[in-house]
């Protein structure tokens, strides 16, 4: 990283680039080893008191005593992806929301509540898409009370890493006791390459309802209630794909999940059982799923795969997805 100007460090950086991003360098230790410099890059969300924010691309702010700066820059934004469709955050958020439908919903300002008797964060958080018409505190007071009213926890899914997203709603929230519970990567891809992988899609059968024996395999609810049913069946065009299980198992082999919504084909609820890993049937699955959204005119893929699941991105790696920003959970205090 290069802060250099004419042989000397600058500081190039104020309280008035809050919200830009910046990078920047300081000092973490100065003693008889000599001095120990660590290098930041991300959002500034906050400059206060001689106390500033940088909030990187996982999220995870960093507060920086500003006498401890010895170099600081306004930096362009993240630098452009080399593979998969161009998108923005924007255009994203919306597709993905729509996948994981709720069961009840209410707008706050520009932002939603969302609530389905707790099955899954995504479907029982609040999205911000922009200004909730109220000062964050009395948002976030709003947020807890309509959570609580339905006997759940208040969340808020708020993103980070890409050129438009939420880092300084994530520093806000950081600020105000809101801790984060789980991050998860939002991943892109071609469509068409994933269509055309080596797959045997002839043991792959797609509905377009979910059965019991689908949800038996599914790994994210064991006592599935209605709520479950209703999510997973809302969205755009919703495809289920089973492989069925050997040996009279009534269980399936592999399942998987995709919302077809526009050019964008989502992955989601690809699952097999241990012991028929290893064989290509999760690829088998989200080959024919993605044969099947083609058909339907999507040319984009998009999924969500939590940053611990070293499995599926070794998966989705290798069928071209590539990181295109971060989602998290906050939880209220």
């Amino acid at each position: 990283m290069e802060f250099t100007m004419g042989g000397r460090l600058e500081v190039r950086i104020a309280p008035a680039d809050v919200g830009k991003r910046v990078s920047v360098r300081r000092l973490t230790e100065d003693g008889p080893g000599g001095a120990k410099f660590t290098d930041t890059v991300g959002v500034l969300t906050s400059w206060n008191d001689g106390v500033l924010s940088v909030t990187p691309k996982d999220g995870v702010s960093v507060r920086i005593e500003a006498s401890a700066l010895v170099a600081g820059k306004v930096v362009p934004a993240a630098p452009a992806r080399r593979r998969g469709p161009a998108a923005s955050f924007a255009e994203l958020a919306p597709v993905y929301a729509r996948a994981w439908q709720p069961v009840e919903s209410e707008p706050l300002g520009e932002w939603r509540l969302r609530a389905a008797a707790g099955f899954t964060r995504r479907a029982n958080s609040a999205l911000p898409l922009g200004d909730p018409g109220l000062p964050l505190p009395e948002a976030l007071e709003r947020v807890r009370q309509w959570y609580a009213a339905r006997g759940l926890p208040a969340r808020v899914q708020a993103a980070t890493g890409a050129g438009d997203t939420q880092e300084r709603l994530c520093a806000g929230l950081e600020e105000h006791g809101w801790r984060r519970e789980v991050s998860a990567q939002v991943r892109i891809a071609a469509l068409a390459p994933i269509g055309d992988l080596p797959a045997e899609v002839g043991r792959v059968r797609l509905s377009r309802a979910v059965d019991d024996a689908w949800l038996s395999r599914y790994q994210r609810s064991t006592a599935p209630g209605p709520e479950v049913t209703a999510v997973l069946e809302s969205g755009p065009s919703v495809w289920f794909a089973t492989v069925p299980g050997t040996g009279g198992d009534t269980a399936p082999a592999a399942i998987g999940r995709c919302v077809v919504d526009g050019r964008w084909a989502g992955f989601m609820a690809v699952e097999v059982a241990p012991e028929h890993r290893r064989q290509g049937l999760a690829t088998a699955v989200m080959t024919a799923l993605a044969r099947q959204a083609a058909d339907e005119g999507a040319s984009a893929a998009w999924l969500q795969v939590e940053t611990d699941n070293d499995g599926a991105r070794s998966l989705y790696d290798g069928m071209g997805f590539v990181t295109h920003h971060l989602y998290h959970h906050f939880r209220a205090a």
